[in-house]
């Protein structure tokens, strides 16, 4: 495992260079977001270790970032001040370019995979914003009335994006409908649905709460989720109506956009804390990373591939692994896109970025 420290920066995202497989940027605020500034790193991987290649500091905290998808050089950082910078590498000091039109803190950036000129934007305000960046105001806003943590444009279309939000809803707009009073809003989710139960094989603090909450396990008469916030989600990279969920109950749920009334197709239990991000395998179709309060990262499998098909798996998912190298929250995680199958980077307030092989934690269960 390769290790790199932020000092005095506690990290917030990390982000594989879609371009380089030798390339990770990291986005982190100092005073672990509270008050202060924020620094956006690129960092190389060399054979002597990790070396910084540039970073940029900024006026306010930084909590997330995305590398363009046109362009090499070019990252998007979202920051406290409610601004979106987008910095370019190969210059020096200042953003290239800058928007400020939300009113509060930007908790996240997502790059349109497929169509690539297109961005989008999810903030405290309770809106999505979607960019280009040859424009200088924003082209489309889509309300949510509610702290959108996390926002995402499917990578299998170029006008379906998604977010999850404070008031446990997962929402879907598509950009090729009528604005109309619905403001391209196509599905409504609630993550917290009363038909939820805690699945036979829940383990850890997750299934003994909800057990304290006479919710029930294995079967026992079951009952709804309080509400929680939802803080990340992610697209499946290979399945493309299936979505991750996670936040503050500590629970990760995998949803079918074909059937939202259903509930949710697995509900992985173990963290202790809350499910600060959630990502897909590039690689795997039943696999993903989180990144938790818990001070771990953990590999599931959502038990798609033990089931016949897309809307199989219901309860079947399992913790594979997990890395617990971390000695602070852990906020982002990202999958190496190149090379061999597994590699990953993580960052948390400890102020260390940590690049590991996700298959040695699957092959032992636990990286301490």
């Amino acid at each position: 495992m390769l290790e790199y420290r932020t000092q005095g920066f506690n990290g917030y995202a990390v982000k594989y260079s879609p371009f380089f497989d030798s390339r990770i940027a990291v986005a982190s605020a100092a005073n672990f977001g509270l008050v202060g500034n924020g620094r956006l790193y690129t960092l190389g991987l060399t054979p002597k270790g990790i070396v910084a290649e540039k970073w940029f500091d900024t006026q306010d905290s930084l909590f997330d970032l995305a590398w363009s998808e046109t362009h090499e050089n070019q990252v998007l950082a979202a920051t406290g001040d409610g601004s979106i910078k987008l910095f370019d590498i190969s210059l020096n000091d200042f953003p290239v370019q800058s928007w400020q039109e939300h009113n509060r803190e930007v908790f996240a950036v997502h790059w349109n995979l497929v169509e690539k000129s297109t961005f989008c934007s999810s903030s405290w305000d309770g809106t999505i914003k979607v960019w280009s960046p040859t424009r200088p105001t924003s082209l489309l806003t889509l309300p949510t009335h509610s702290c959108t943590y996390s926002a995402a444009f499917s990578p299998h279309s170029p006008s379906v994006l998604s977010s999850v939000s404070s008031d446990s809803h997962l929402r879907l707009f598509d950009l090729r409908t009528p604005s109309s009073a619905s403001n391209h809003l196509t599905l409504s989710i609630p993550i917290h649905s009363p038909q939820q139960k805690v699945p036979p094989n829940a383990t850890g603090p997750a299934s003994a709460s909800a057990s304290g909450l006479g919710l029930g396990l294995g079967g026992q008469g079951g009952g709804p989720f309080p509400p929680a916030e939802a803080l990340t989600h992610d697209w499946n990279k290979y399945r493309s109506t299936i979505l991750a969920v996670a936040g503050v109950d500590r629970l990760i749920r995998t949803f079918d956009i074909r059937a939202p009334a259903q509930g949710p197709l697995a509900i992985l239990a173990g963290h202790e804390y809350a499910v600060r991000r959630v990502a897909w395998s590039p690689h795997l179709a039943d696999t993903l990373l989180s990144a938790s309060y818990d001070m771990t990262c953990r590999v599931w499998g959502d038990g798609f591939n033990a089931g016949k098909g897309d809307m199989a798996g219901s309860g079947e998912g399992r913790e594979l692994g997990r890395m617990g190298r971390h000695t602070e929250f852990v906020i982002g995680v990202d999958w190496c896109l190149f090379g061999s199958e597994g590699w990953a980077a993580s960052v948390g307030w400890d102020e260390r970025l940590c690049v590991w092989d996700v298959r040695e934690v699957m092959g032992t269960g636990v990286m301490a």
